[in-house]
């Protein structure tokens, strides 16, 4: 764990929900990963944005430290009501709330139907998959094989993968952390790509938003770009150029200076 970085636990809806703290100062920042990444996966990105914020980082459910098993339920529903919990738990007034990947689907559930706890919002290259839609171009099976692997302690396939620009420092943090993503949540969590409706969503979103597309990533199309900005009234859009999906693995810099941009 970095060492700048205050690891907690709060129960929310009856729900353990773990979370890293970085920073003091500046306008709270709460940060919600994507399928397979634990807060601690965040670590260098978060602690970078501590410089202009004070970050909040979630496990989300099933993820890292915080509950999980196949007693819970793993839809985007639950996901925004652990992070609105988690917000009013802490008493945050008016966060930025930025959501990488699958967490960028989450915080527009979140936006939409808890419009109260969000003070702006941050999509960051989140899946434009769902019914009569496009599917997500990673495959279920690629995050479930990866899990296995690194419980077994094998080495996870690189080489043409998201993970391709990752240091051999952050590669051996996702071995360490990945076997604790449970295989339920992952599954269930990946169906909800193709049959949760999050464009539907959109127009109930109020408060100011940023869209931050991979160049690279296959996520998000420009064509695909340009609607969520008509349907999301006022928000604005960036193309961050030559990164992947991963945009702040590739290129911290510019990944930061997008999100303070809009931050500060």
């Amino acid at each position: 764990m970095s060492p700048s970085a205050l690891g907690r636990h709060r129960v929310v809806n009856g729900v353990r929900i773990h979370y890293l703290e970085h920073g003091v100062d500046g306008p709270p920042l709460v940060i919600l990963p994507g399928i397979t990444s634990p807060a601690i996966m965040w670590a260098f990105v978060s602690e970078r944005l501590a410089t202009f914020s004070r970050v909040f980082t979630l496990d989300n459910r099933g993820r890292g430290l915080s509950s999980g098993g196949p007693d819970l339920s793993y839809r985007l529903a639950d996901y925004a009501d652990d992070t609105a919990g988690l917000i009013r738990s802490l008493a945050l007034e008016s966060p930025v709330v930025l959501g990488h990947s699958m967490g960028g689907r989450i915080v527009i559930k979140l936006a939409a139907t808890d419009p109260e706890v969000v003070g702006r919002l941050i999509l960051a290259d989140p899946p434009v998959s769902g019914p009569g839609r496009r599917p997500y171009p990673i495959p279920l099976a690629w995050y479930l094989e990866g899990i296995d692997s690194a419980a077994r302690g094998e080495p996870m396939p690189v080489a043409g993968s998201l993970l391709a620009n990752w240091t051999e420092e952050q590669l051996a943090l996702r071995a360490e952390w990945l076997p604790t993503c449970d295989s339920t949540a992952i599954a269930e969590s990946y169906r909800s790509f193709d049959d949760e409706d999050i464009h539907s969503l959109m127009p109930s979103i109020k408060c100011p938003t940023y869209l931050i597309c991979a160049d690279n990533g296959g996520t998000i199309t420009p064509e695909e770009e340009r609607e969520i900005v008509r349907l999301i009234d006022g928000c604005r859009s960036t193309r961050i150029p030559d990164v992947g999906h991963m945009i702040p693995w590739d290129d911290l810099g510019a990944f930061t200076d997008a999100v303070r941009s809009f931050v500060v």
